[in-house]
């Protein structure tokens, strides 16, 4: 699932396994990888927070003032004029892949190493034998962030790959 709030959510919502704090003068945003993908917190100093939660879709989250929400099957797009003018846009895609082509992922995405993003390796759970893995790469300027995520989910064949972008107006 990936589901965008117009609010804060309550931190224990969530098992934060690796974050990241980007300031900027007119944001913080952070950056968590999660047991099941991630959640972004954005906030200005004017007291706006928005979250953008990837997820399992039996993570029971409240559904007051979530803004979107899609169970995730193939590619979607989707763009929102949030308060203050700030846009938010994002693209997220989810496909099937083999054990080689995981592997070859979470190798290349390693090597890229944590400058300018927060990367987790998830112990194996099961019968594949490979782990899961989890990477985020952030672009940050003073008037936007932008996002992309990759999660492997080696038990079920799958990587759930995010664009996302939160951008302020022009002064």
């Amino acid at each position: 699932m990936l589901q965008f709030y117009g609010r804060s959510l309550h931190p224990e919502l969530f098992e934060v396994h690796r974050n990241r704090v980007v300031q900027r003068s007119a944001y913080t945003a952070t950056l968590n990888i999660t047991t099941t993908g991630h959640v972004v917190c954005w906030q200005q100093p004017e007291g706006i927070t928005l979250n953008e939660v990837a997820t399992s879709a039996l993570h029971d989250l409240p559904l007051k003032r979530r803004l979107m929400s899609y169970r995730v099957r193939g590619t979607y797009d989707d763009r929102i004029e949030c308060a203050g003018g700030l846009v938010y846009e994002t693209s997220v895609d989810i496909e099937q892949a083999d054990n080689d082509t995981l592997r070859s992922y979470q190798q290349g995405l390693q090597l890229a190493g944590e400058k300018n993003s927060v990367l987790l390796a998830f112990e194996s759970g099961g019968r594949v034998g490979l782990g899961a893995f989890s990477y985020i790469h952030f672009e940050s300027r003073a008037r936007s962030l932008r996002i992309q995520a990759l999660h492997t989910f080696p038990d079920d064949g799958v990587i759930l790959k995010s664009q996302s972008s939160f951008t302020l107006p022009a002064e």
